[in-house]
């Protein structure tokens, strides 16, 4: 089996995710941020990853994502600001099923990651955004190392799927 992990990260975050889910890969692996990516062709299973931005997929991550083969076993992981379960993650997941609608998706993980502090900072002097900003500050200092072994599971779960 071939396996490769695939991301986007702007802030380190989901850099973090990926290469922990790259390390828990027991085969032959690749890991290279979506604009490397030449091809998606020749992998039993891709891990694309992302940053949640305003509730979706950032623009940078959808051309890879739109780009997957038919049939093409993917499993999707993001980092976010909000509390893990919530429902603006669970809107870039459903976005980024959306945009893969020939591929097969195994599943999908989703952590906490920092947030800047300039985005915070914005983001609190607006009425409508304040709570969720409220919020995203008590993600400093994740993804931790709870959150790298959770991303792990994940990987050996996914992978354990992905197999003929």
């Amino acid at each position: 089996m071939k396996a490769l992990v695939a991301y986007y990260s702007q802030t380190g975050n989901t850099e973090k995710i990926a290469r922990a889910i790259y390390d828990a890969i027991p085969v032959a692996k690749e890991i290279k941020p979506v604009d490397d990516v030449e091809s998606a062709q020749g992998y039993d299973i891709i891990f694309c990853g992302f940053p949640v931005h305003a509730h979706g997929v950032p623009g940078k991550a959808q051309p890879f994502i739109k780009g997957l083969p038919a049939g093409q076993k993917i499993a999707f992981f993001s980092t976010h600001g909000s509390l893990r379960g919530g429902q603006l993650p669970k809107q870039a997941f459903e976005e980024a099923i959306g945009l893969a609608p020939k591929a097969t998706v195994l599943g999908h993980f989703g952590c906490r990651g920092r947030v800047d502090q300039k985005i915070i900072d914005s983001l609190m002097k607006k009425i409508e955004h304040r709570a969720w900003a409220e919020e995203a500050q008590s993600a400093a200092g994740h993804p931790d190392a709870g959150d790298l072994e959770d991303a792990k599971t994940f990987a050996a779960e996914m992978f354990a799927k992905a197999r003929p």
